[in-house]
């Protein structure tokens, strides 16, 4: 290699040093030979001077080379040449190391830490992350595509966005897109509505349509407010934790950061309720009116913390879900519902059913039906006593799925009840294919049902389709006798509700059953069976 850049001089120079040496070499054999110090000494001084000239050629020549390679001026000393040429490329190889250590390999996009850089630099604005949900997903099966995919969708992005803003692959699948000091929050906000909704067109890698679900998040950021890293590293935790559908855009701000904080200590609560004995399940009776009698109770979860008082169902049971503590919790509701029921027996007041809610979580479950099975033999509970509840959409999810649970569960002789139906906006062609028991509409059409006509077209479409598919309807969520009459009078016979009864404890409830009289009165219908009622009460 040296040969190629360091010069070994012309013909006529290499004879001459060649000859030099020679005779430098002479003059010291002989010297050594005839006793002349003097003349070895000089040979030898000969030799030195000839070798740190050659040296000096040598340095020259490479510090002249390198000189080039930095386009610097070469100094007068070879030696300072070589000093500061050295130390111009080493930082520039330095250099060159970083940035491609701050470049994501896959993407060839910059990562955190020149994202971080520039917004420090301009002190405040809006950070967006884009984030591709899909990617996981599609890394369980096929990681090739996953990553082509991602590719595209950085390359979607850029071109949305252009060379004149900063997009940084920050995580796994998270891109952060920088709209400095000169954009507003809203502005901000509206272009990143229109990037999310561009981002979700179909993607097409090896002959596959892909759809992607996108989900963006964003916040405005201050130097003099909170650190850039800070700013960062909360975003991407907002995206990670949160629950809404794609193709929305969400704000995190103060506000967020504090909900999030909240969601986090109380899922820290749920993780020990269970083991500190703080659930407990209240019973809602379920009445027959053509009977005039209890037929039932649907049991429902309550959390009672010590520190945070008695927790609405509405605020505990999604972190429930999200947190993966649904299952667990829903088996321990399973069996203590089924241990109350097989007391209510002893009761001599008939047959009482009582009604489990099961999530779409616990239908994941392929042993869903064996745990349920086991719990019934377990509690000594006969499984027609047993209504299992499911939401409408969670039954239509996964209609094939749904099929073979119900016809398991029927084959275990245990009824089961679409809850909430009428909110889930499933296809009729489904539910007719799902062999169930009983219908219950939700409470939202029932409210002040006889003046809202929208909520009686409803109602009275639900008890004609459950009258055509031979099966029950209950109507839950009744408050006022105004709703249990227009009800009554259009076709339904069973409700649930705080008209009736608010959800009790297992000895309340009880002494609920066989306390019959004030239910009956809130039975009556109109005058003439109230005077019939009176009549009764008379006659006693």
């Amino acid at each position: 290699m040296r040969r190629a850049y360091l010069p070994e001089g012309s013909g006529s120079s290499r004879f001459l040093r060649v000859g030099g040496w020679l005779l430098a070499g002479a003059g010291v054999v002989a010297g050594a030979a005839l006793g002349y110090p003097a003349l070895f000494f000089g040979a030898m001084a000969a030799v030195s001077l000839g070798a740190a000239l050659r040296m000096r050629r040598r340095v020259s020549a490479v510090a002249a080379r390198l000189a080039g390679l930095a386009r610097i001026e070469v100094a007068t000393s070879p030696w300072e040449t070589l000093r500061r040429a050295t130390a111009l490329l080493e930082d520039r190889v330095r250099s060159t190391e970083d940035r491609l250590e701050q470049r994501h390999a896959l993407t060839g996009l910059p990562t955190r830490e020149p994202l971080l850089v520039q917004m420090k630099r301009e002190g405040a604005g809006t950070l967006g992350l884009i984030a591709l949900n899909d990617f996981d997903r599609l890394c369980a099966f096929d990681p090739a595509l996953a990553d082509r995919a991602l590719k595209h969708f950085a390359e979607r992005i850029t071109r949305m966005v252009g060379d004149a803003r900063m997009v940084a692959h920050v995580d796994r699948s998270h891109f952060a897109l920088w709209l400095g000091s000169g954009v507003s929050a809203d502005e901000a906000e509206r272009q990143l509505v229109a990037i999310s909704y561009a981002l979700g067109d179909v993607m097409h890698e090896d002959g596959r349509e892909l759809v992607p679900e996108v989900r963006v998040h964003h916040a405005e950021w201050s130097a003099l407010q909170e650190a850039a890293p800070a700013t960062l590293a909360r975003v991407l935790a907002a995206c990670a934790a949160g629950t809404e559908g794609p193709l929305q855009v969400q704000r995190v701000d103060a506000t967020s950061a504090t909900a999030e904080r909240d969601r986090y200590a109380l899922e820290q609560d749920l993780r020990g309720a269970l083991h500190n004995n703080e659930f407990e399940l209240r019973y809602q009776p379920q009445i027959d009116a053509a009977s005039g009698r209890v037929i039932g109770a649907e049991a429902l979860l309550r959390w009672h913390n010590p520190m945070r008082g008695m927790v609405s169902p509405g605020l505990f049971i999604p972190v429930l879900e999200s947190a993966g503590l649904i299952e667990e919790v829903g088996l321990w509701v399973l069996n203590a519902a089924c241990r109350e029921a097989r007391s209510w027996h002893r009761l001599g007041q008939g047959p009482l059913t009582v009604a489990v809610n099961v999530s779409a979580h616990q239908l994941d479950r392929p042993d869903i039906h064996t745990l349920i099975k086991r719990t019934l033999e377990r509690h000594s509970l006969r499984a027609g006593l047993l209504e299992i509840e499911l939401t409408e959409s969670a039954a239509a999810a996964d209609v094939g799925r749904a099929e073979r649970l119900f016809e398991t569960l029927h084959g275990l002789g245990i009824h089961i009840a679409i809850d909430d139906f009428g909110t889930g906006f499933s296809s009729l062609s489904a539910l007719r294919v799902l062999a169930f028991d009983k219908i219950k509409i939700d409470r939202q059409f029932v409210t002040e049902v006889e003046h809202r006509r929208d909520s009686q077209a409803i109602c009275q479409s639900i008890i004609a389709l459950a009258r055509g598919l031979g099966i029950r309807v209950l109507a839950e969520g009744v408050e006022r006798q105004e709703e249990y009459l227009w009800l009554r009078r259009h076709g339904c016979s069973e409700f649930q509700g705080y008209y009736f009864s608010p959800p009790l404890g297992g000895t309340e409830f009880q002494s609920f059953v066989c306390n019959s009289a004030p239910l009956r009165d809130r039975l009556v219908l109109d005058a003439r069976q109230v005077q019939t009622s009176l009549s009764r009460k008379l006659a006693r």
